[in-house]
């Protein structure tokens, strides 16, 4: 932990305290850190601000009484953000992780850092090692020069530097670069995240509208889902209540697991569609993915990179459950299951939309 801040509790500075309890008007984030607050509370970067997750992120955050600072590229298109807190609670900025001056100008005065940004699949100068591991590395240096007291990086389930999947290796170099900056960071990595606005549910429930989905391998593959807000919880659980070990690396599923196949079909059937499957091995899903890369990839059914990695089960280990180091862990003991959630936003893909259910 950087230990370079000034004494004394100042806004948009950090102290060392003696105990727990925190000081009148703070907010503690943990064992003798506290949030200085001015009108509202401490202020927190959240990086990713204004995407799927980051959007969550900065609701629970705000919620949690702090002030937030979403860093994205584009702030004029996240105007979205500031009605989910009070007036001035919430104010996107410009940041790009490939300029590390700008990384640096965002984190100025914060005590929290969160790191949300990722990519599924690269698009132009957004590669997998620019977005994951060169614009992890530039947040996590940035918040050990500023006097930042805790620093989140959510990674993904399956990162692995051995792994045959770019997405995979990319995302355990940027859990190594980050640790390697501010070792106290805590790494979340969530299996597949479900939301309203996710490329996962929708993707496929789009599919079903005009054609059989693509039953890759058989669709034995294992995946826990969890919800984007329980996610953003346990964020603002290791913010704001100090959950969380620092250094170590918590693995976020939902309370099942389902397979590849079974996600298919519950998809289907909230999405009102019986479209079939297209049954297609691992090597024949590997050729049309080359086949068809030359496309854009709103228009590609899976890449081949995520194609290898439907090869590996993507639920949390055995390890992590043993050690604590799960959704429980930081303090999400009764997590949402897709069925309480997916359903009311797939009901747009029905033939009728919402309206579906009525009579007449």
């Amino acid at each position: 932990m950087n230990e370079s801040a000034e004494p004394g509790l100042q806004a948009g500075h950090r102290r060392r305290d003696s105990g727990p309890v925190p000081a009148p008007g703070t907010t503690q984030i943990d064992e003798g850190y506290h949030m200085a607050s001015d009108n509202i509370g401490g202020l927190v970067t959240v990086f990713g601000g204004s995407g799927f997750v980051g959007r969550h992120v900065v609701r629970a955050l705000a919620r949690r009484g702090l002030r937030i600072r979403a860093a994205c590229r584009r702030p004029d298109l996240a105007g979205h953000l500031q009605p989910m807190g009070a007036v001035g609670q919430i104010m996107p900025v410009q940041a790009n992780l490939r300029y590390p001056d700008s990384v640096v100008r965002a984190v100025e005065g914060a005590q929290a850092v969160v790191n949300c940004v990722g990519v599924l699949s690269p698009a132009g100068k957004q590669s997998f090692d620019a977005v994951h591991v060169d614009g992890a590395r530039a947040i996590a240096r940035a918040a050990r020069e500023a006097g930042v007291a805790r620093l989140l990086h959510i990674s993904a389930i399956g990162a692995d530097k051995s792994s045959s999947a770019a997405y995979a290796r990319s995302k355990a170099a940027g859990e190594a670069a980050v640790l390697e900056e501010f070792p106290d960071a805590i790494i979340l990595r969530p299996s597949i995240v479900f939301g309203p606005e996710d490329e996962f549910f929708n993707r496929f429930a789009s599919m079903a509208r005009f054609s059989p989905l693509p039953l890759i391998g058989g669709g034995r593959t294992r995946f826990q889902p969890v919800f984007v807000g329980d996610l953003a919880a346990a964020v603002a659980a290791c913010v704001v209540d100090g959950k969380g070990r620092p250094g170590a690396v918590y693995e976020i599923g939902g309370p099942e697991v389902l397979s590849f196949r079974d996600i298919l079909d519950k998809t289907q059937s909230w999405a009102g569609r019986e479209r079939g499957y297209l049954r297609l091995p691992f090597w024949l899903a590997k050729l049309q993915a080359l086949l068809t890369a030359p496309l854009p990839t709103a228009m590609r059914p899976v890449t081949l990179d995520q194609i290898r990695m439907l090869q590996t089960d993507n639920v949390v280990s055995e390890a992590a459950k043993t050690e604590g180091r799960t959704l429980a862990g930081l303090g999400v003991t009764q997590p949402q299951a897709a069925a309480a959630i997916v359903p009311r936003y797939l009901e747009r893909f029905k033939v009728r939309g919402q309206y579906a259910h009525y009579r007449g």
